[in-house]
């Protein structure tokens, strides 16, 4: 058995890349933050679940799949979702339009990614099942004076931990009103934020012993990871915008709550995303959803195959940020029909190994651009006539796109045939002549001898040799009858 590299990753809390120790190697446990589902999610919602994909996939590589929990949530308690449901559903009460708004966005969502080549995650909780635990969770802070309730709100008191602001690197003196810091009369500190809210008649509410309400952004989070990991758990992932205040806020929730002084062992954040270079917003008109660049021609004037969409994602680094184009799909495009190659060279999935190197790349902080290196040195293998196993080399090729979730099995459904046809295919695409065709002159070739036509026998001797065939005749030794072999020309 192969030995698996070492795994590092760049930790966001200690800003440097870390050995991945696992806490228990029997149980790697992963989370990542889902998706608020209001609306068909957009591109820039694909990069952290294809990103934590590729992480979940090296995982389960290298200490087995049934050694591996991912976890990634479904917000489905959101003030946004309420107005959606107002808006799109006006005539059905409100938890059967909530419903409805989250049943059709979370379906459409699952289609999406499956498109993108994602795996589905062990667990996939959604916050509206976790309202007790987050109740009891929010009671726990209180007693503990952490929270406090104010004017129909149960808020968090930033000022009761001393070392908050240490994954974002603020400091409680510098919080002041600006982005995603709500500021109001009746906090403690400008950036206490909301445990629990009061629901008015036309918003969802839950019974609490604050009134009937429902809960804020960030303690879901804390609750869920919790309820399937553990209080401490060796991943957490998700986009860079999340670090404040809700990857900030899930800490100093679950630490107070429990008494710890971690939530996870390592911060992993994808980059951001761009679209032609120019954040992407409705407002700018490049606002663009998964389902529409798969089904229709609004991005580039046509649609993109969703193994093109994963590609284009990887090309950077995740930690980078990326400029979404239609010069990056048709980039990503142009290589990945590059690494399948034509029809006749393609290899077995079933029957092929996972490059190590490709492993080992990405066990140095998902490196996709070494990974990418190694791909492309492979493909040159494949391809050149000092290769004495190429059938292997497709094969392990094929093994390593497909692990990599940008290549399907149907992919390579045309390679579907018994091994010995499939290397000769493969030794004619070396020459650049297709195997019908060395076979077919071969043929031709042997009438002429019977018929003792030995000029023009060996006029196609002497053409497939000028394409690099080299013909050998012999006799088979059971019916003694002329036989002709070949083989590409070194």
């Amino acid at each position: 058995m192969t030995e698996m590299p070492q795994l590092t990753f760049y930790n966001t809390l200690s800003r440097k890349k870390e050995v991945f120790q696992p806490i228990d190697a029997d149980n790697v446990r992963l989370y990542v933050c889902g998706p608020t589902v209001y609306d068909y999610a957009h591109i820039g919602n694909a990069r952290p679940v294809i990103v934590f994909d590729v992480l979940y996939r090296l995982l389960c590589r290298v200490f087995g799949k049934d050694h591996v929990t991912y976890v990634r949530n479904i917000t489905d308690v959101e003030d946004k979702i309420n107005a959606r449901a107002l808006r799109d559903y006006p005539d059905l009460p409100l938890n059967e339009a909530i419903r409805e708004v989250t049943g059709k966005t979370t379906s459409q969502f699952h289609a999406d990614i499956k498109a993108l080549g994602c795996l589905e995650p062990s667990h996939e909780p959604r916050a509206t099942e976790h309202i007790e635990g987050m109740v009891r969770m929010i009671e726990t802070l209180i007693e503990k004076s952490n929270a406090y309730q104010a004017e129909g709100e149960v808020l968090f008191d930033v000022s009761s931990m001393a070392d908050y602001g240490r994954l974002s690197k603020r400091k409680l003196e510098d919080q002041q009103a600006g982005a995603r810091v709500a500021i109001s009369d009746h906090k403690r500190n400008p950036g206490d934020f909301v445990l629990w809210k009061l629901s008015a008649n036309d918003e969802p509410g839950w019974p609490s012993p604050w009134g009937t309400g429902r809960p804020g952004w960030h303690i879901e989070c804390s609750v869920m990871s919790e309820h399937h990991l553990g209080r401490v758990f060796d991943i957490h992932g998700g986009g860079l915008d999340l670090i404040f205040p809700h990857h900030e806020n899930e800490i100093a929730q679950s630490r107070c709550a429990h008494g710890l002084d971690k939530m996870a062992n390592i911060w992993m954040h994808n980059g951001f995303l761009q679209v032609e270079g120019r954040k992407m917003s409705k407002s700018e008109g490049n606002f663009v959803t998964i389902t529409e660049l798969l089904n229709t021609d609004k991005f580039g004037g046509r649609k993109w195959p969703g193994e093109v969409l994963r590609l284009a994602m990887l090309m950077t680094h995740y930690r980078e940020p990326i400029d979404f184009s239609v010069k990056r799909l048709e980039e990503a495009q142009g290589t990945l029909e590059n690494w399948l190659g034509p029809d006749s060279s393609r290899g077995k999935p079933e029957h092929g190994e996972v490059l190590v190197s490709v492993i080992s790349a990405l066990a140095d902080d998902l490196n996709f651009t070494r990974c990418k290196t190694e791909i492309a040195q492979m493909v040159k293998w494949r391809k050149s006539s000092n290769n004495d196993d190429p059938v292997k080399t497709a094969n392990d090729l094929a093994a390593t796109l497909v692990w990599l979730g940008i290549a399907r099995d149907e992919d390579f459904d045309i390679a579907r045939q018994d091994d010995e046809t499939q290397r000769d295919v493969l030794r004619a695409g070396e020459a650049g002549i297709e195997l019908e065709e060395i076979e077919t002159r071969i043929a031709t070739r042997l009438e002429h001898i019977a018929n003792q036509d030995w000029a023009s026998a060996d006029t196609i001797r002497q053409q497939l040799l000028a394409q690099g065939i080299q013909l050998k005749d012999g006799k088979d030794s059971e019916t003694g009858k002329r036989v002709t072999t070949w083989e590409v020309k070194r």
